[in-house]
């Protein structure tokens, strides 16, 4: 492969030094972080054979249905599980059909002014890995470095692409990864140490940096993740509970959430580090110096979903000035609540704002099983995934033990929809509260509830585990090439990669949590046992509980950005982050703490949701004809900062965006055009002009 570098004219260098030093003083010595306590790993891509947004496989073998093969699919080496995990995570975060944009709209082929060419678009350059630690081994949060061929040191910039959900360090490279680079842009990334990392507990193996699986002893402190069962301890619990497996955000007992902010501060220091190792001016002695650093450096920390909080929260918690600014979409992001926030959509005062994360998706898990069989939702995308008998058996379990009045099952399933509204989801997802059930909010509560509960493996907690299991729903034994292939093909979250959520606590022995019978209710009802134990953990007093509620109050943002300019874009119709607890109390708080210092803008897109993948899908077909990529929108969010960091652009007033879905018929839709994404608008009209005066927040119907 050939290695890339720059030519750094005299000029440049002195006039990056004078900025970095100021009047004349020496430049500082480029030291190692001391969160870096291993080795760093520095690979170069040529463009061609490989690189560092597609893994080589250009924009066609992004969208190819097949994903790239192992030659030894029992023994697949770094490189291929590089590439299959970034195929995986690509696809995983944006619609990689034409017809939804890619290769159009987005995708490597287009480039950063937003056209299409018909190129692959493969970007050669560095890629940087290595942990960020204390030594022990116990936190190894990834970080990796990507320096595009492209990056220009005397016009440098830095993007952060934190993970979304619980993804490896690959899980933000089709977002803020891949604008970055097509941009010339450094880009920091950090799994955030909720990453893929993952245990074999019975055959005591672990994942390395690279993604390969080695015995735990073997691996040691270059483990992404191990248990901190002794060898007695995981002997008698693989004989109790076989083939189980432990993953790191639900295992790891350090609730990784209340550090994603630093997470991201780390990656940022370690971009500047490596920047410097390769563009700094030479010491006498052969080290380098920091001629790039914040004062001269663009920074933008971004990313979606929970990369999207990390960014925020890294906004907030930084206190030497390494974040310039912020464009985030859909952001998972947890507030402090604030009794003198009102939020009010239209003249409707939203009465419900504000929730946690575990708080809103244990009221989900409660109720959108049975909210799906409603007639109101009938033509629900994916709605044939939630089983029917087990939703009805899901609505009469409710109904006895109290948390339902109807006594028929419309009564039940219509009563249910409406407590989903009553608890602060819009009616806009009224039609994707199946298929996020089938898809998502079961993982979401279990690996929460065991993460802020600081649950060890050995726990059980609400009697679910982790494994693999056959046909029939039983616990068995992997397949010899799922465990070490996790890596490339899970995001951290069971079900994931082959592995499953199993109800240990099954009537007649441990089953797939789906499939299984409560013991209090004796029916197959989607375990509504263990969605009662994880609803509990917020108001219980045991110490589990204890934990929990200790470790939301830690995850919780002050909405205090400290006059940084930043912009949040999420979708009216997200189901998993509903706007009425993620964007809008944080965008009210924001305007409550920072007042007229404010620099914060929200743009809230209509027709647009959490899962971009989804759109595209066949098994989700509805999805198409109802919604736009949220994707375009963060896009160009990143757009409107660069311009203002580096020219003084105006960043354009918060407002609610209005889109055009494409219609036509469920699963062939139309192609989208522009005019079904329209921009940002500078001046918007009254309208849409979203509002805050006197704690009440106003957003336009």
């Amino acid at each position: 492969m050939k290695f890339f570098s720059h030519t750094l004219a005299i000029s440049s260098l002195s006039v990056l030094a004078a900025c970095a030093s100021g009047s004349g003083s020496p430049l500082a010595d480029n030291t190692k972080p001391g969160f870096i306590q291993g080795s760093i790993t520095k690979t170069v891509y040529d463009g061609v054979s490989n690189d560092l947004l597609t893994a080589g496989l250009g924009k066609s073998g992004l969208q190819a249905a097949s994903p790239p093969a192992f030659a030894d699919p029992n023994n697949p080496t770094a490189n291929e599980l590089r590439t299959r995990a970034i195929y995986n995570n690509y696809r995983a975060l944006v619609d990689v059909t034409p017809q939804g944009g890619y290769g159009v709209l987005y995708g490597p082929n287009v480039n950063a002014v937003g056209v299409a060419g018909t190129g692959e678009g493969r970007i050669a350059g560095e890629e940087y890995l290595s942990y960020a630690d204390d030594g022990t081994g116990r936190l190894n949060v990834t970080l990796m470095v990507q320096i595009p061929g492209t990056f220009n040191p005397a016009a440098p910039c830095i993007i952060t692409a934190t993970s979304s959900g619980s993804r490896g360090v690959y899980g933000a490279i089709a977002t803020a990864g891949e604008w970055g680079l097509k941009n010339g842009c450094a880009v920091a990334y950090t799994d955030k140490g909720s990453g893929n990392g993952a245990h074999d507990l019975q055959n005591n193996r672990v994942s390395l940096m690279d993604g390969r699986m080695a015995p735990a002893d073997a691996a040691g402190k270059a483990s992404q993740f191990t248990s901190e069962l002794g060898v007695a301890e995981l002997a008698a619990f693989n004989t109790a509970t076989p083939n189980r497996f432990a993953f790191k955000h639900a295992h790891s007992r350090q609730n990784p959430e209340k550090d994603w902010g630093l997470n991201t501060l780390q990656a940022v220091q370690f971009a500047f580090y490596v920047l410097n190792e390769k563009f700094g001016p030479l010491k006498g002695d052969g080290r380098r110096q920091q001629s790039l650093v914040p004062g001269n450096t663009i920074v933008i920390a971004s990313s979606v979903s929970n990369g999207a909080g990390a960014a925020l929260a890294a906004a907030e918690q930084d206190t030497e000035g390494w974040i310039g600014g912020v464009a985030v979409a859909e952001p998972q992001i947890q507030v402090t609540p604030n009794a003198a926030l009102t939020i009010r959509r239209g003249a409707t005062i939203q009465a419900s704002t504000g929730l946690g994360l575990l708080d809103m998706v244990t009221i989900a898990n409660l109720y959108q099983p049975c909210a799906a069989l409603s007639a109101a939702v009938a033509a629900a995308p994916a709605l044939s995934f939630v089983n029917a008998t087990r939703a009805q058996a899901r609505c009469t379990s409710l109904r006895a033990k109290g948390l339902l009045a109807g006594n028929t099952l419309p009564e039940q399933a219509d009563e249910s929809l409406a407590r989903l509204r009553a608890n602060g989801w819009e009616p806009e997802s009224d039609l994707f509260h199946a298929s996020h059930y089938a898809f998502a909010v079961p993982a979401v509560a279990v690996t929460y509830a065991q993460a802020y509960a600081k649950a060890s493996v050995r726990d059980n907690l609400c009697g679910l585990s982790f494994g693999a299991t056959d046909a029939a729903g039983l616990p068995t034994t992997p397949a010899a090439a799922s465990a070490v292939q996790l890596f490339a093909s899970g995001n951290g979250i069971p079900a994931t990669g082959g592995v499953n959520i199993i109800n240990n606590h099954s009537v007649g022995g441990p089953l797939l949590d789906g499939a299984s019978t409560s013991v209090s209710t004796g029916a197959k009802d989607f375990n509504i046992d263990a969605a009662l134990c994880m609803r509990s953990l917020l108001t219980g007093a045991d110490s589990a509980s204890v934990t929990t509620q200790n470790s939301i109050r830690q995850v919780r943002r002050s909405g205090n950005l400290h006059g940084k300019p930043a912009v949040i874009v999420h979708g009216r119709s997200d189901t998993l982050e509903p706007v009425n607890h993620t964007s809008r109390p944080y965008y009210g708080i924001n305007q409550l703490v920072e007042g007229a210092a404010s620099k914060l803008r929200y743009y809230e897109v209509t027709n647009a949701q959490h899962f971009d993948a989804f759109i595209g899908n066949a098994a989700f077909a509805g999805y198409d004809t109802r919604l736009v990529p949220l994707h375009v929108y963060l896009g160009r969010a990143l757009d409107l900062m660069l311009a203002h960091l580096r020219s003084g652009t105006p960043l354009p007033p918060s407002q609610v965006v209005r889109t055009m879905p494409r219609g036509g018929t469920p699963g062939a839709a139309p192609a989208i055009t522009a005019a079904n994404v329209p921009p940002i608008a500078v001046n918007p009209a009254g309208n849409n002009t979203i509002g805050f005066a006197s704690g009440v927040l106003s957003i336009p119907d």
